[in-house]
């Protein structure tokens, strides 16, 4: 069982389908939500043909005082939260998620604080530490795991400068690494510097945890990369492998060619740069970019704050992929169903999204046809938590399928 576990997040990391049947009815299924009052939420989500519903099952107070960003480890069912807070005490938090579930805090400890991102990595099985990625501080921090007094302590904190502002100066005054993730072969970790236009490239020694920088790649400038997904024709090779970096500042996705040279780093060179929008439309004012999924051959891309359907509703960019080329062509933009989405999640069978408005403080679920890859109608929404106010740094942090 925890073998095909691990298949099926292998055939996603590289972007590999899992085929399943269109419209079949799910049985219950649970989302795990963070939110920037210092509240985690476990949903109940069920379905029946077109409708669907969701409920708050749990609320637990957890994650510090701004929970961020949920990693969850599916064969064990542990969850980690970051906490984007920079005063205070900030934490990083370990809970166990059940079978139904619920949660429970199973270690804290004082974190580096302005945490947005995390991702397990080194070890045996490539989850002996987590990674953090701090925005404001401009680092990234490494941690032993399990969470808890006896690893209290960062293993690397290691500190960006630059040496004046980036194009788009009020948002690139200095490095702001906004997420970490590693390659599929896990011996890399990579972290898109929205601040620096770099994307970072690290080597990572599994028996320690420890990373060494290797030669960043360089973005177009005021792209303000944000964050990445990998892509690979066939499942469990790198061959042909690319990275999709989604742009929160140029409101676009870069796709950029994954190599690996003899003993060298992993390289990246970019082929190509797509807008978030249909060609002739403008990205409007005030839109940014944030999370990017891969699903089969189609990278989806959300868009913040562009209201496109509406006051309130914002859009998600749908590209299909070339297989014999990793190439990207925009398909379409289409309804979201929040405002300001933050985050977004595919679940692994294909055909559900669901999509986590910050400013709205909803999580809309959306069905997905797995052979065309578009996107189609909203089943279920719920508001969870307060409302967030528009411009701030409150409301729906992240959204995860707990599966």
């Amino acid at each position: 069982m925890m073998a095909s576990i691990r298949s099926c997040i292998s055939a996603i990391l590289l972007g590999v389908h899992v085929p399943t049947a269109l419209g079949a009815t799910h049985a219950a299924a649970n989302l795990l939500v963070s939110h920037y009052n210092g509240n985690l939420y476990s949903l109940s989500f069920t379905q029946s043909g077109a409708t669907g519903q969701l409920a708050v099952k749990q609320t637990v107070k957890a994650g510090g005082s701004m929970p961020s960003w949920l990693t969850l480890d599916s064969d064990s069912g542990n969850l980690w939260v970051t906490d984007e807070s920079t005063y205070g005490s900030p934490v990083l938090t370990q809970l166990q998620v059940a079978s139904d579930g619920t949660m429970k805090v199973t270690g804290t400890m004082k974190s580096n604080g302005g945490e947005v991102h995390s991702a397990l990595y080194g070890g045996s099985d490539g989850k002996g530490f987590i990674a953090t990625a701090e925005y404001d501080p401009s680092s990234i921090s490494t941690w032993k795991l399990p969470v808890g007094s006896s690893n209290a302590q960062s293993l690397q904190k290691l500190t960006f400068t630059m040496s004046g502002k980036g194009p788009v100066a009020s948002r690139q005054d200095k490095p702001h690494p906004h997420s970490v993730f590693p390659d599929p072969t896990g011996k890399y970790l990579l972290s898109p510097d929205l601040g620096a236009d770099l994307i970072r490239i690290f080597s990572i020694d599994a028996s320690s945890g420890k990373l060494t920088a290797c030669t960043a790649a360089n973005t177009g400038g005021g792209d303000g990369p944000r964050h990445g997904a990998f892509w690979a024709p066939k499942a469990g090779s790198t061959d042909g492998a690319m990275l999709y970096i989604v742009n929160e500042l140029g409101n676009s996705v870069s796709a950029w060619k994954v190599s690996y040279p003899s003993g060298g780093c992993l390289a990246l060179t970019k082929t190509q740069t797509v807008s978030a929008y249909p060609s002739g439309k403008s990205a409007p004012s005030g839109s940014k970019s944030a999370e990017v999924h891969v699903a089969g051959n189609f990278v989806y891309a959300v868009n913040r704050n562009d209201k496109s359907f509406g006051s309130t509703s914002d859009s998600v960019a749908t590209y299909s992929i070339e297989p014999a080329s990793g190439a990207i062509v925009f398909v379409e933009a289409t309804n979201a169903y929040t405002y300001y989405p933050r985050t977004f999640q595919i679940n692994k069978a294909g055909d559900l999204v669901a999509f986590g408005g910050q400013t709205s403080s909803t999580v809309a679920i959306v069905q997905r046809n797995v052979t065309s890859g578009r996107l189609g109608a909203q089943i279920a929404n719920l508001l969870v938590g307060t409302r967030g106010s528009a411009g701030n740094e409150d409301g729906l942090s992240a959204v995860i399928w707990d599966e």
